[in-house]
């Protein structure tokens, strides 16, 4: 593959992966706005949060399956229209009820665009030259938590909340666009699964009994779900607790991402020089390490944005290791059904993420330290799979395609 097209695949996957975040990335800021305007409570406001990562995740099983029998750019404007149609329906929203429902629906588009590109890449790659391939889409993905706050903020102090969803749905009509334009299919007639449910179901079947998928897949995933405790908390924390403004907490959500985002980019040099599962471990370990330093001065009583905003940064730093190479670890064994692999991946580690969106705003007084309790515990949990599915692995430097 030229390096054009390897670039122009890793903008193309990288702005279809990151069009479901940046719906919620870029509306962050406005949570305390809608609460007020909608007259909803805080919990059922983080409702809509939960409510979308629910049907993201639970949406990807199917899919996934879809694009292993159909091929991979059918399911994608499918996935994109009915994102498009929702975002218009939230912008319209006459209450949190019509919200929640209304995120629901948006969420059920915008799996497509979470499972379908790990399984593009998964069928043009593996090993290292797929961890870089995955650390440049999530280079892509990773400028939304930086950029979408920011344009949500500006777009909310003039026009309000709700045109928060008209930026999401141009965002998504560009990327339907470009997967119409750019992206190859890459599941060809002759590589696709007989339309058979016995071998969908056989599919999943087979994953939920492979354990080292199920593991680097949580791996991954309860790292993820310590960020959704971050994304869930952090306005009414930075914003309602520590007094910031709208503007001031998106420039302090983006510095959160940066960390992550730099890291992410040394994810192939350093696997192709130590081995993924060694630097994966590596990364997990300081990852849990520095989420039990963060819950311990909390814990003790340290009430201090910048201290709080540090320890995340170099934390989520280490999670930029994790994420994208469990993603290439977990389908690298799974090329006939990638599909499949990506969406029980996925599916999974939404769910996670929903659960703990919900324990976040069970348990969410105010202060930053149920915030931190949770990711702690999400790292702790991490490391325990860690120990138990990597240990012992393949350290060696694995060889380029």
């Amino acid at each position: 593959m030229s390096s054009r097209s390897y670039a122009r695949n890793a903008i193309v996957l990288g702005l279809l992966t990151a069009v479901g975040p940046f719906a919620i990335d870029m509306y962050l800021p406005a949570l305390p706005s809608i609460a007020s305007d909608l007259n909803a409570s805080t919990a059922a406001t983080q409702m809509t949060l939960m409510a979308f990562f629910i049907a993201f995740g639970v949406c990807q099983l199917v899919y996934g399956p879809l694009s292993d029998m159909a091929g991979r750019k059918p399911p994608l404007y499918f996935g994109l229209v009915l994102f498009i149609l929702a975002s218009i329906g939230c912008a319209l929203a006459p209450n949190i009820h019509w919200l929640i429902a209304l995120r629901v629906v948006q969420g059920v588009g915008a799996a497509a665009m979470m499972v379908i590109p790990r399984a593009i890449i998964r069928d043009l790659h593996t090993g290292i030259e797929a961890t870089r391939l995955m650390s440049l889409v999530m280079l892509v993905f990773s400028v939304c938590p930086i950029l979408a706050p920011l344009i949500g903020s500006a777009l909310i102090v003039p026009f309000g909340w709700r045109a928060v969803f008209v930026g999401v749905t141009i965002a998504a009509i560009a990327g339907l666009v470009m997967t119409v334009i750019c992206l190859p299919e890459t599941r060809q007639r002759d590589d696709r699964m007989p339309v058979s449910a016995a071998d969908v179901a056989g599919g999943f079947r087979y994953l939920l009994t492979h354990p080292r998928f199920l593991g680097l897949t949580f791996i991954g995933g309860l790292g993820m779900a310590s960020f959704f405790a971050f994304l869930a908390s952090s306005s009414f924390i930075y914003i309602g607790h520590f007094g910031l403004t709208p503007m001031q907490y998106s420039l302090a959500f983006s510095v959160n991402a940066i960390g992550f985002i730099g890291a992410s980019q040394f994810a192939a040099s350093l696997g192709a020089r130590f081995g993924i599962a060694r630097m994966v471990m590596a990364a997990v370990v300081c990852y849990t390490l520095l989420a039990l330093v963060n819950f311990a001065v909390t814990a003790a009583g340290v009430d201090n944005l910048a201290v709080l905003m540090v320890l995340l940064f170099v934390s989520f730093a280490f999670l930029g290791l994790v994420v994208p190479s469990t993603m290439v670890l977990a389908l690298d064994d799974h090329g006939p059904i990638a599909g499949i692999a990506s969406a029980l991946g996925g599916t999974l580690q939404m769910i996670a993420g929903g659960a703990v969106i919900a324990i976040a705003s069970l348990f969410f007084d105010g202060t930053a330290l149920p915030m931190v309790t949770i990711i702690a515990l999400c790292a702790c949990g991490a490391l325990l799979l860690g120990f138990v599915t990597l240990r012992g692995r393949a350290s060696a430097p694995q060889p380029a395609e």
